[in-house]
């Protein structure tokens, strides 16, 4: 059984977005993308909600983004050969290959992906993400904090979240002054 691990970029003061859904601030430097490509090395399967899946699916639809850096083709090798698991009620359909649409995140559906991954699992998108926090789902929890803040928008946790983590791991960007920050939840 692997571990369910969040793997998220963050403002300084605790958004993945602004108010109006404005991630430009995240923008990534090689060093980075090779941080997280590491992260995803032992991940057989992604779990994203509708919108984070659209924003992710480019690294399969456009090949361009492959060719900017080496960095850059190994997260796309690594995200094309992963499996992915879409959870929405709106999307209509999924366009990208080793990808699967459900309907709700539940332990039910939860326990199926996992019966079928080898490996870890990786979450992404603040609805679905909640629903696996609220249900005690997430082992690890990593964030790419940049050194901004946005006043306000979509939050990194969900309201009313209570957690214990342990921190694992801390690396430095220091062209960006983003930090990564890895932690396992603690459960009693």
């Amino acid at each position: 059984m692997g571990k369910l691990l969040y793997l998220i970029s963050c403002t300084l003061d605790g958004y993945i977005a602004d108010e109006t859904g404005d991630l430009s601030w995240a923008v990534p430097d090689d060093a980075m993308v090779e941080s997280v490509t590491a992260d995803l090395a032992n991940v057989g399967t992604h779990l994203y909600g509708r919108r984070m899946y659209e924003s992710m699916a480019v690294w399969e639809t456009d090949p361009s983004l492959a060719e900017g850096s080496p960095a850059a083709a190994a997260f796309a090798e690594s995200w094309n050969r992963a499996h992915k698991v879409v959870f929405s009620r709106t999307l209509g359909d999924i366009w990208t290959e080793r990808t699967r649409l459900e309907r709700e995140f539940t332990v039910e559906a939860f326990d199926r992906v996992e019966a079928e991954t080898p490996g870890d699992l990786l979450i992404e998108g603040p609805t679905v993400t909640a629903a696996a926090f609220e249900l005690g789902l997430v082992d690890v929890v990593s964030l790419m904090v940049y050194p901004v803040t946005v006043g306000a928008g979509t939050k990194v946790f969900p309201e009313g979240l209570k957690l214990n983590l342990r921190l694992l791991s801390e690396q430095r960007f220091d062209r960006t002054g983003m930090v990564k920050l890895t932690y396992e939840t603690v459960r009693s």
